[in-house]
């Protein structure tokens, strides 16, 4: 007979996940979507104010959110924080990368540190949390790794390059590190969102009609529109993280799964 893969709302029940970028967005909705199917999250965020205002809310759920703040530019915090979660938990089985910024200009406006700052979140980051979390699941045998990217990092965007082009290093990177690790049990996928209404979406927004223009598309910029006419919600992004991190996708690995309603036309 086939094998039971568990597809309850507790199916992440005696399991830790530890979310970056869970402050706001899309990390938010990532971490209440894995609690809320009995996962212990370790939220973490360099701003407290988010993280302490979702564990808060958490509360009655079947699974729990502890907040920690971190810092996934500085590699020293991210060992220290992972470290603490295995020895406080036993275990370490989920990693979800989300944490990120935006800069956004043409290229021969982008300065130094623009460049610098967004590769060190959304790049180097990456890299921090992923290695120290590798460590530990190939150790064990077991574990998976979900960065949420974009779909920017496959297909150019005006005013977007560095964006981009760090999303789209931190999805190979993601896949090369699957590659590497996939025969101790370990898999490593991509989620990459398309315009989701969050923070760093509205800041793009200039006027009540800007949502619209987000979906029409813009034919000037060489963007097309959004075949499914909706701008994504945070929601939609996290249940496509948590069926890549759930057993009911327990064969797929070094896959990017695209969630954007057509947007890329792939």
């Amino acid at each position: 007979m086939p094998e039971h893969i568990p597809q309850e709302p507790g199916e992440f029940a005696g399991r830790t996940a530890l979310v970056t970028g869970a402050g706001q967005g899309i990390g938010a909705a990532v971490a209440t979507a894995l609690a809320a199917r009995g996962a212990h999250v370790v939220a973490t965020d360099r701003d407290a104010h988010g993280i302490d205002e979702l564990a808060a809310a958490s509360r009655g759920t079947a699974g729990q959110v502890t907040p920690r703040v971190m810092d996934v530019t500085d590699p020293t915090a991210v060992a220290t924080v992972i470290g603490d979660v295995v020895r406080d938990h036993d275990s370490l089985d989920l990693l979800v990368n989300v944490a990120g910024i935006l800069r956004t200009a043409p290229v021969a406006e982008l300065t130094d540190a623009d460049w610098a700052d967004t590769f060190a979140v959304n790049t180097t980051g990456v890299f921090h949390t992923s290695r120290a979390a590798a460590a530990h699941m190939t150790a064990r045998g077991s574990g998976c790794i979900v960065t949420v990217a974009s779909n920017a990092a496959g297909i150019p965007r005006t005013g977007m390059a560095a964006y981009a082009a760090s999303k789209a290093a931190a999805t190979m990177f993601t896949k090369c590190l699957g590659l590497e690790i996939a025969r101790s049990g370990v898999r490593c996928n991509v989620v990459a969102p398309g315009s989701t209404d969050t923070a760093m979406q509205r800041s793009l927004w200039t006027d009540d009609e800007a949502p619209q223009r987000v979906i029409a598309g813009d034919p000037e910029t060489y963007r097309t529109g959004i075949p499914l006419g909706r701008i994504a919600a945070p929601e939609d992004i996290a249940e496509a993280v948590v069926f890549l991190a759930s057993d009911r996708a327990r064969h797929i690995t070094l896959q990017e799964l695209y969630v954007d309603g057509g947007a890329t036309l792939r």
